[in-house]
C-alpha cells in the first residue's frame, strides 16, 4: 500500500487538500488530530508536557492551553525541541497503529512537520502544498487573526519553502481558486489509485 506524507507550510492549504481527497473515498490520518488526541486530561503525553512547561499551560478545566503552549515554544528554540520530543515519538505510533488497520490503495498522512522532523523516509512519497509566500502570510494573518510580526515569526520557525519543495515528489500549486486545486487533486488521486 503507498503511503503518502502530506505537508506544507501553515496556511498553505493542506487541510483543504486533505479534504478533497477525502472526498474522493482516500483514507486520510491526520497527524494533527492525532496530536490534539494524545493530549487529552490524563494522558502521559500531557503529564510530560506538564512536567516539562509547568501547571501555566492547563485551562482551569485541566485542557492543555494551545495558545499560550505555542507562544511559549515559538519564543524559545529549546521549548520548541523539548515539546517536539514529547509529541513526535507518540504521534509516530499512532499513525503506524492506524495506519495498519486503515486499508485503501493507497493513504495519505498529513504531516506538517514533515521537513522539520526529517521523517520523510518513512512514506512512499510526499506530496508538498505550496503557495506564494505572500499569499501564505496573508491567509495566516487572516486565519488566526495575527499581526503580521507574529505571522512572520511563525512562518520563520517553520522550514523554508525551498527545504519542503527540495522533499516533494509531488507538488500541489495553492495559488489560485479551488476549481484549479480540485483538478490537481484529482490528478494525484488517480495516480496514486493505480500505484
Amino acid at each position: 500500500m503507498l503511503r503518502i506524507a502530506l505537508t506544507g507550510g501553515i496556511a498553505s492549504g493542506k487541510s483543504t487538500v486533505a479534504q478533497l481527497f477525502v472526498a474522493l473515498g482516500a483514507r486520510l490520518i491526520d497527524t494533527d488530530q492525532i496530536a490534539r488526541e494524545i493530549v487529552m486530561p490524563g494522558s502521559p503525553v500531557l503529564q510530560q508536557i506538564v512536567a516539562r512547561f509547568g501547571d501555566e499551560v492547563l485551562t482551569p478545566i485541566g485542557t492543555l492551553d494551545r495558545s499560550h503552549l505555542r507562544r511559549v515554544v515559538f519564543a524559545e528554540p529549546q521549548a520548541r525541541a523539548d515539546l517536539e520530543a514529547i509529541m513526535h515519538p507518540a504521534i509516530r505510533a499512532r499513525v503506524a497503529t492506524l495506519s495498519a488497520s486503515a486499508g485503501g490503495p493507497y493513504q495519505l498522512i498529513a504531516v506538517p512537520l514533515l521537513t522539520e522532523t526529517g521523517t520523510q523516509g518513512d512514506y512512499d512519497r510526499v506530496l508538498v502544498v505550496d503557495c506564494d509566500p505572500k499569499l501564505q502570510l496573508r491567509r495566516l494573518m487572516a486565519r488566526d487573526g495575527l499581526a503580521e510580526a507574529d505571522a512572520r515569526r511563525m512562518l520563520g520557525a517553520q522550514a523554508s519553502r525551498e527545504a519542503r519543495l527540495a522533499i516533494a515528489d509531488d507538488v500541489i500549486a495553492n495559488d489560485s481558486d479551488i476549481a484549479h486545486l480540485a483538478r490537481q487533486v484529482l490528478e494525484l488521486h488517480e495516480r496514486y489509485g493505480a500505484a
